[in-house]
């Protein structure tokens, strides 16, 4: 036989009730009594009717915790699970209404509060609208006036944005898959840069498609921001909730995504006059500032008509430098002419000279000794010159030597 521990059995029947698809997500009406909230703001207090009572605890972040005071009747939304510590059965709840409310407002409350807790309605996930919408996905049924309404509005603010409309119905059995579907068909397209998410006003009954689980996921999986303007400004739905933006009508969510170009024409005016006053004042400025720049130019300018008398005067200076400098180096070189032309061979020949050449190498003869009989010669005078050879027979007295005979050759 097994033998179990308390601490077992108390986790067992925790789980058998957690399971349980009925009184995991559960309400439950009756009046409220022993209500005591404690420090952290939890509310224990105990619902009863005529034949029984259910202990009961709502955590401080509850929705409708206010609604707790004893005496009142209210509808709970939540859970039994068993306190194991004490071995208490407890319901925890989540919602309280009022009791009256209807079986919608009722589902309406569960589900929003659900998604709540999941994130789905997380302000820092909101992602802003374009400033300028090129393309505006549109969905929402092709016979509304909700449809008429945007087009007009349109029209008059912002003719330039492309309307991408998704049609759909937005009340029925058939509303869910279809606007399930239009807001899939616009991010698929992926032209649009902001969806409307748009029908007119209606009963809690006539708006609850989009007050469903699967519409909601939808919104929330949308890589592009959706606007949702559904009902009347007092109407709220579930997609409210989880889209980026809530308009209270379509027609406000039109404004709010379409600039008016009335606004911007005359923003786009405002903007011109500005540039063009900044340029007026940047044009004085910058004369202003050139008009100086001349003056202090024209200050500090130099003399330039003196600057041309001292050039001439240096120009004259320099002339008459040059003409002086002409005639000395001229008076120079006449005398130095002079001096080479008096030790010029050609001086010597016309004094009677005559220069003496072995041919045909050239070699200047100074002496007889470098003759031999019979070498040719090259005789030059002042006037000419003429080949000549040595006469072997005569000879010049030269270191006592003998000297040639009277009337002798020493060429011929």
């Amino acid at each position: 036989m097994a033998v179990y521990s308390v601490t077992q059995v108390s986790h067992y029947i925790k789980q058998l009730l957690a399971q349980d698809p009925l009184i995991s997500d559960l309400w439950i009406s009756g009046e409220v009594s022993n209500g005591r909230p404690s420090q952290t703001g939890h509310v224990y207090f105990t619902l009863k009717d005529a034949s029984a009572q259910l202990r009961c605890i709502m955590f401080s972040k509850g929705n409708g915790i206010e609604l707790i005071a004893d005496g009142a009747a209210i509808v709970a939304h939540g859970r039994v699970s068993l306190y194991e510590a004490r071995g208490s059965l407890d319901f925890v709840a989540d919602i309280v209404m009022a009791e009256g409310a209807g079986p919608l407002s009722l589902e309406f409350e569960r589900l929003k509060t659900k998604l709540e807790k999941e994130g789905l309605f997380e302000p820092s996930r909101k992602r802003p609208l374009p400033q300028f919408p090129k393309v505006i996905g549109l969905v929402t049924s092709p016979t509304g006036a909700a449809l008429q309404d945007i087009l007009k509005i349109l029209s008059r603010r912002y003719p330039l944005a492309q309307v991408l409309l998704a049609p759909t119905l937005v009340q029925g059995p058939e509303a869910v898959p279809g606007i399930i579907s239009a807001v899939q068909t616009i991010c698929a397209d992926g032209r649009a840069e902001v969806i409307i998410l748009a029908r007119g006003g209606g009963s809690l009954e006539d708006l609850w498609a989009f007050n469903e689980e699967a519409v909601a996921r939808t919104i929330f999986a949308c890589p592009i921001p959706v606007v949702s303007a559904i009902g009347h400004e007092t109407d709220y739905t579930i997609a409210d909730f989880v889209a980026d933006v809530r308009a209270p009508t379509p027609s406000a969510a039109t404004e709010m995504i379409a600039p008016d170009r009335r606004e911007l024409m005359a923003g786009v005016a405002s903007l011109v006059e500005r540039s063009n006053s900044a340029l007026r004042g940047l044009s004085e400025k910058c004369r202003a500032s050139l008009d100086d720049t001349l003056a202090r130019l024209h200050r500090s300018a130099p003399d330039i008509a003196l600057w041309r008398r001292q050039v001439d005067e240096l120009l004259q200076e320099t002339h008459t430098s040059t003409s002086r400098l002409v005639v000395d180096l001229k008076n120079r070189v006449a005398a130095l002419s002079g001096q080479v032309e008096a030790l010029s061979p050609l001086s010597a020949l016309r004094r009677g000279y005559a220069a003496v050449e072995r041919q045909p190498a050239g070699e200047a003869i100074s002496s007889i000794h470098q003759l031999k009989a019979n070498d040719s010669i090259k005789v030059t005078l002042s006037d000419g010159a003429f080949p000549a050879v040595a006469n072997p027979s005569v000879r010049k007295a030269t270191n006592g030597k003998s000297a040639a005979p009277a009337g002798a050759r020493l060429f011929e």
